[in-house]
């Protein structure tokens, strides 16, 4: 579940009922930009594990650092950079990973690569050319090559990224939204899919955050998307 809040103490009230139903708390760069490394300690304390998503997208070297201090963290089982960062900076993150767990069990490395918010329209307009789909299988399969261990991506990409990097390269996928008046709601997300679509084109992990965080009764929300990818699950996922 996404913690997108700006105050750490907000955070932990809304995130401590919710422990019990969820399988990880992510957190992002405006609660980690308020409280840094203390946001991440004091939600690993409530038990589930932490997708630390900062999406790091630099230099090679100064990715392999912020990578190297985010594996010393507690709780972290996911963190991420930016695929558009580049097959060398991905490699160094990788290494740097892998050399910073050799002691315990090492995070899981995912690149980012087109966010669920841009379209064919959006991307345009920062000088990538194709539509969101036919980049972000091509950047996950940058990815795989630099030794990553999975993607985030859109709803609609995950049949096509499991097709090109196969079953065990992990899909991480927000853009997430309840169905609710036949569809799914949008908010300012461009791409997106209700949870059941989602297991059953295959995603490894789900975030979703407004549906809960907004919702009058977050427990409940949680609940009901819950039994979503339960029925999902138990109907079999479909061919990849």
């Amino acid at each position: 579940m996404a913690l997108d809040f700006g105050r750490l103490d907000e955070a932990i009230r809304f995130a401590r009922p919710m422990a019990d139903l969820v399988g990880m708390f992510k957190i992002n760069i405006h609660l980690f930009s308020a409280a840094g490394p203390e946001a991440v300690r004091q939600i690993a304390a409530l038990g589930p594990g932490v997708f630390l998503d900062l999406k790091y997208h630099d230099i090679p070297n100064t990715v392999a650092g912020a990578v190297a201090a985010a594996a010393n963290l507690p709780g972290i089982e996911l963190l991420n950079v930016h695929a558009t960062g580049g097959l060398e900076m991905m490699r160094s993150a990788a290494k740097t990973l892998a050399e910073a767990s050799q002691q315990g069990k090492r995070p899981k490395l995912l690149a980012v690569t087109i966010l669920t918010s841009l379209d064919h329209v959006a991307l345009r307009q920062v000088g990538i050319g194709g539509t969101p789909g036919t980049r972000a299988v091509s950047l996950a399969r940058l990815a795989k090559k630099a030794g990553l261990d999975g993607v985030v991506a859109s709803p609609h990409e995950i049949k096509s990224i499991r097709r090109a990097c196969g079953k065990d390269f992990l899909i991480v996928v927000p853009g997430v939204r309840p169905r609710q008046n036949g569809g799914p709601r949008r908010d300012d997300q461009a791409r997106v899919a209700t949870p059941g679509d989602a297991i059953r084109d295959g995603a490894d992990y789900l975030v979703i955050g407004r549906p809960i965080t907004a919702a009058s009764d977050p427990q409940a929300a949680a609940r009901g998307i819950l039994a979503e990818m339960d029925e999902a699950m138990a109907g079999g996922r479909r061919k990849r």
